[in-house]
């Protein structure tokens, strides 16, 4: 489990294909202390174990599935990724509960300056849109972010100026694609009234219609 948090931004060495899986290797510092085979780095929000590591970087497997889900397909030796460790069950939960389990892409459409304010604007698949409601939780290449408005396939984000600074969000632009994790309770929500209730699609109406708003 994770926790939305970026811990530092780490840059691609080198990415290997085998078949239509990826070795990729990350130069890193922070996620680096501790490190062993076998444990479980967030990259761009995708939960990865480690199979090698040095005092300068580390190296994950990443399977076929996962590059089908993600947007690992488009990465690029020297581009910059966003690295979280997995959370401790001592520490403060201070983004939300994220899985590390990418549930499919989005595209950005616009990116607009409000002052020291940005607002990233993308447009994802509509089962995934399902899943974001406004001022509830998303995260975005691994970040732990409050949607601030969203309507049919599209949504948006507002990103402060420290997000923006620390993690790979200011290294983006326009067409770019980024991994998408719904709310993990969203899910569990949108599973449990479509099993009790023959599979009736969920929109603000049913919604309403059963108490939740």
């Amino acid at each position: 489990m994770f926790t939305g948090l970026i811990e530092e931004v780490g840059q691609i060495e080198d990415i290997k294909y085998s078949d239509n899986a990826l070795y990729i290797k990350i130069k890193a510092e922070k996620v680096l202390d501790g490190i062993k085979i076998g444990d479980s780095i967030a990259i761009n929000g995708a939960c990865q174990t480690v199979t090698e590591f040095t005092d300068r970087d580390f190296t994950v497997f990443s399977s076929a599935e996962t590059v089908k889900v993600t947007n690992f397909s488009s990465l690029k030796k020297g581009q910059y990724v966003n690295l979280e460790r997995a959370m401790l069950l001592s520490q403060r939960l201070d983004g939300h509960i994220v899985s590390g389990h990418v549930d499919g892409v989005a595209y950005i459409d616009k990116i607009e300056k409000f002052a020291e304010n940005t607002e990233i604007h993308f447009t994802t698949e509509k089962q995934i849109s399902n899943q974001i409601v406004k001022k509830g939780s998303v995260t975005i290449n691994g970040i732990s972010l409050t949607v601030a408005d969203v309507a049919d396939s599209k949504f948006k984000v507002a990103v402060i100026p420290h997000t923006l600074k620390n993690t790979n969000l200011n290294c983006l632009k326009i067409g770019d694609t980024v991994n998408i994790e719904t709310d993990i309770i969203a899910k569990y929500v949108e599973k449990y009234l479509s099993s009790n209730h023959n599979n009736t699609s969920i929109d603000m109406n049913f919604l309403e219609r059963n108490g939740f708003l």
